[in-house]
């Protein structure tokens, strides 16, 4: 099974304002692109009985972006199953728990944070992802 991916997001407490962490090679899924291919599977699709927990992915996230731990936190409900040439792909979501985006950590790696509308550029897959993303953090 491939590398579980990541969506990183900042929503402001007061104003709501929703920002995803865009990383160095144009993509939001931490930290690796997806294959060109991937595409975004049934939820009911899911044939393995190996379902990955987002715990390890946070603590790794926090790593590289040099942030304290607990800087993130697991979005319940959040799991997208992806088919890509190199098999299925997990994509959870996480949000960043500071009151503020913690933009010099993104831009130590590359990254910045982006707004939904800044998105369009992104593989069509991953606009599906942030859409799933948006509604779920929107309720």
């Amino acid at each position: 099974m491939p590398d579980p991916r990541l969506i990183l997001y900042h929503k402001q407490p007061i104003s709501a304002r929703t920002r995803f962490l865009q990383l160095p090679d144009h993509t939001v899924c931490a930290f690796a692109a997806l294959p060109a291919t991937t595409t975004l599977a049934e939820r009911t699709s899911d044939q393995s009985n190996l379902i990955s927990h987002p715990a390890f992915l946070l603590r790794a996230a926090e790593n590289r972006l040099a942030l304290p731990q607990d800087s993130l936190e697991a979005e319940p409900g959040y799991r997208c199953l992806l088919h890509s040439p190199e098999g299925i792909i997990e994509v959870f979501l996480a949000r960043f728990t500071a009151i503020d985006p913690p933009c010099t950590a993104a831009e130590t790696i590359g990254g910045t944070f982006i707004d939904l509308t800044q998105a369009r550029g992104l593989p069509r897959v991953e606009l599906e992802l942030l859409r799933l993303a948006y509604e779920r953090i929107l309720g």
